[in-house]
């Protein structure tokens, strides 16, 4: 769940200006538990998918990486799929969709909970790290 900090004044003063009526807001990150919890939804495109944000993103098995990481195309972009510490178990060319969380570090990752293969199987992960 998303927490949201409000700070509001009627009046402010900064380096000799005044600013009347300033309201601002800042999120609060979530935690990996939150992340994990969060809600599925459609599948966004690749390149819209943010750090730090719970995601569904879909497209084809675009070459593996490691024994735990996968790389995942679609029309917009690519990113890799992190799945540890358990092993991939799907192949290049394959169509599916992942739910997960993309993380704070460069370059771009999605930490895998779950995938939907095309005929509908369901892969689960459980990441120990959390």
């Amino acid at each position: 769940m998303n927490k949201w900090l409000l700070w509001s004044a009627g009046a402010v003063a900064a380096g000799g200006l005044v600013f009347v009526g300033v309201q601002a807001a800042a999120t609060v990150p979530q935690s990996a538990h939150e992340r994990a919890a969060a809600p599925e939804g459609a599948a966004i495109p690749i390149a819209e998918a943010r750090r730090g944000a719970a995601v569904t993103l879909a497209g084809v098995v675009d070459r593996i990486l490691d024994e735990d990481e996968f790389r995942l195309k679609d029309a917009s972009g690519d990113i890799e799929v992190y799945l540890g510490p358990n092993w991939v178990r799907l192949a290049p060319g394959e169509t599916v969709t992942v739910s997960g969380w993309i993380d704070d570090d460069i370059p771009r990752e999605l930490y895998a909970r779950k995938i939907v293969r095309a005929d509908g199987s369901v892969l689960t992960f459980d990441h120990r790290y959390d």
